[in-house]
């Protein structure tokens, strides 16, 4: 009897154990049995003896069923199981950024209701199955950096709620589905970049008005010209046809016009503004979108009746000519009267008030500091840059200033107004009073950038001996204190990597601002720790953009390329007649910010939007390792560049390159990695295979782990 109630209880158990995961947990158990490599024991918690897998590590459930799979950036190694597509009520599936290999199971698309398959980052290979076309739901597809090839079902058009699809650095090839515009009219992010694609771009594409950011065409084999219907998209869209082999003439309406060249390049064939290639007269003639407001049915000539007599609808070439002309006299009386109103200049009333010192770096604003404006100065008043100056010249010379930095471009002050207001000025130099007028457009151009990541110039005042450009003050400093600190600061914390990363994505966000979207796709030409200001929040704000020029036309002083090189014949001269080592330390930090811009710019005259790429660069590279551009490694000095690709040369570990202050966030190895590997494509020696910050934003936007929702 004892042996049978012994028996009895030892089946009761095996059969508690067999049966007490549910079906869906054993589902998911399978999957863990596919895994080979789990370096994080992320499934560590997926235990068969739970009754159900809903508090397992990554597994999201509701109502007891599973509708989220996510386990993103753990280094998992494996396959995907057949078996997944049995989980009926799955919804999201994120695997982004492991090691996952082969091909995708069909039986994962008997899961409809997926809405979310992030598998970005892995090693997947094979086509992409016709039965995508079974999830009805799906509005998040993202294959990208894979190894996917074949070409796309056209079963994909049948996913219309598709919201992102993002299937770029793969080995896609064909062309893409008939109907791709017309049907997928949800998406709103398009990124089929960097693969095999070819044919012509779809007709129907300006369709896709709910697109946002970037409809990345780059690095593929699309030919043909492009579907005048692309400028139908948003205006704030940026499309990127970069490298195929696109001909014919350029369209010049809605979002292809006024784009830079950056767009376009990498097809040889490609013609008309903005490129430099012009078109021939047949190949302009067969593109009717060159002329986006000639009606299709005018002639450019008029017809003539039998009498002689001109029939045409359109006004004959003297009375244009006769319009042209008084238009012409009629802008140049209004513009010299505008002119002669505006250089009309009083004197200056006489003010008796003594210059206040609060301290020992507290000075009024005049051309000499104790010294109270003069009565015969030539003036201006203060020129605000938008309506909410709220203060005058008077405020402002009353106010308290306080040394901030001192450079070769002027001194930079701390200004407390009376009501509290705290901006920041900077006092150039004391000529060039003849050059007003290229001041005066330089400035104002400057003053209508706007945007979150740039600082903002506010006014902006102008007289013979005092020229001076109003910012908002931004109070945490700049990102070179913020990562090296400096002489005589008590304390000093180290940034995270997670306040390093959102420097470095709002300092990309604000290029792409200035090379895309400000009024003339400006080039900053001369970005380093020292020009990006930090808010109360730690975001970045891009200072002195255009300061070089102001400075120039204010006082004659010199341009950064020929600083560049006066330094470094300084240095040399220093060196040799034994100068004081105050001067050497000087000359050797004007020689180290030399080290941020990019090597073709001691040679071209005109800068480039690729020389901002090299500087942000070095820029993520000083972010990561915590060393500055110019460093010594043993008895010599080196640059960061250099010692970088020495470093990746050697195959040395992470560590031995990492800032010491990061290296305990083992858990953001990945993300670092993946930053370094930005960097070194953005300080290539060679312009052209630098990318564009739109690329570079675009990527660093990929890194952050997504949420299954």
């Amino acid at each position: 009897m004892y042996h049978f109630i012994l028996f009895v209880i030892l089946l009761f158990n095996s059969e508690f154990y067999v049966n007490c995961l549910n079906e869906e947990g054993l589902t998911l158990i399978s999957f863990k049995q596919s895994i080979t490599r789990d370096p994080y024991g992320s499934m560590s918690s997926w235990n068969q003896s739970d009754d159900n897998p809903c508090s397992w590590n990554g597994v999201t459930c509701k109502n007891q069923k599973v509708v989220s799979v996510s386990i993103p950036k753990k280094k998992l190694l494996g396959y995907l199981p057949s078996s997944l597509g049995s989980l009926t009520d799955l919804r999201h599936v994120n695997l982004r950024s492991n090691r996952f290999y082969g091909p995708l199971p069909l039986n994962l698309f008997q899961a409809q209701g997926i809405q979310s398959l992030v598998l970005f980052g892995n090693s997947f290979y094979g086509s992409l199955p016709n039965d995508i076309g079974k999830l009805k739901f799906l509005q998040n597809l993202d294959l990208s950096q894979n190894f996917f090839n074949g070409s796309l079902p056209s079963s994909l058009l049948q996913c219309k709620r598709l919201k992102n699809l993002v299937l770029g650095h793969n080995n896609f090839t064909g062309t893409l589905p008939n109907g791709f515009g017309r049907v997928l009219v949800s998406l709103e992010k398009l990124d089929v970049s960097y693969n095999k694609f070819s044919g012509l771009l779809p007709y129907d594409l300006g369709n896709l008005s709910n697109l946002e950011g970037t409809a990345d065409f780059s690095h593929n084999l699309f030919s043909g010209s492009i579907p005048a219907s692309l400028g139908e998209l948003p205006e704030k869209v940026y499309i990127d046809l970069t490298y195929n082999n696109l001909s014919g003439p350029i369209p010049q309406n809605g979002a292809l016009m006024n784009r830079g060249p950056t767009a376009f390049i990498g097809n040889p064939s490609l013609c008309g503004p903005p490129l430099k290639n012009p078109c021939s007269s047949d190949s302009s003639a067969v593109s009717p979108s060159s002329y986006p407001y000639l009606p299709s049915d005018n002639s450019p000539q008029a017809s003539s009746d039998i009498d002689g007599k001109t029939k045409g609808k359109g006004l004959s070439k003297s009375a244009i000519v006769a319009i042209v002309v008084s238009d012409i006299v009629g802008i140049c009386l209004i513009g010299w009267l505008l002119s002669y109103c505006y250089t009309r200049v009083c004197p200056c009333k006489s003010k008796d008030e003594k210059a206040r010192r609060e301290s020992r770096e507290c000075f009024c604003f005049t051309k000499d500091e104790s010294e109270t404006l003069s009565e015969n100065i030539e003036q201006y008043d203060l020129v605000p840059l938008d309506s909410q100056v709220a203060f005058d010249l008077d405020e402002l010379l009353k106010a308290s200033a306080f040394v901030l930095g001192k450079s070769g471009i002027g001194i930079v002050y701390k200004v407390v107004l009376e009501d509290g207001l705290t901006l920041a000025v900077r006092r150039l130099g004391e000529g060039g009073s003849q050059r007003f007028k290229e001041f005066q457009t330089e400035v104002e151009a400057i003053g209508k950038l706007r945007h979150p990541n740039m600082v903002t110039l506010r006014a902006y005042y102008w007289s013979v001996d005092e020229k001076l450009l109003i910012y908002d003050y931004v109070p945490k400093g700049s990102l070179d204190t913020a990562l090296h600190g400096k002489p005589g600061m008590s304390t000093f914390t180290p940034l995270s990597w997670s306040i390093r990363f959102k420097i470095i994505k709002g300092i990309a966000r604000g290029l792409v601002y200035l090379h895309e979207f400000s009024p003339k796709k400006y080039v900053h030409g001369d970005l380093n720790p020292n020009n990006i200001l930090l808010g109360q929040n730690m975001e970045p704000k891009i200072t002195d953009f255009g300061l070089g020029r102001l400075a120039n036309i204010a006082g004659g002083s010199p341009t950064l390329q020929s600083s560049r090189m006066t330094s470094e014949k300084e240095k040399a001269q220093q060196k040799q007649s034994g100068s004081a080592p105050s001067e050497v330390a000087s000359v050797t930090a004007t020689s180290a910010m030399s080290y941020y811009l990019a090597p073709e710019s001691l040679k071209a005259v005109k800068p480039s939007q690729k020389w901002d790429v090299y500087s942000y660069g070095v820029i993520l590279l000083e972010m990561i390792t915590g060393r500055s551009a110019l460093l010594q490694v043993g008895p010599t000095e080196t640059d960061l560049v250099q010692w970088i690709q020495i470093c990746i040369d050697e195959k040395k570990p992470l560590l031995d390159v990492l800032d010491p202050s990061l290296a305990e966030e083992s858990d953001k190895e990945d993300e670092i990695i993946a930053v370094l590997k930005i960097a070194m494509s953005c300080v290539h020696s060679s312009p052209e295979k630098r990318p564009t910050m739109r690329h570079v934003y675009d990527a660093l936007e990929r890194l952050p782990e997504l949420s299954p929702y």
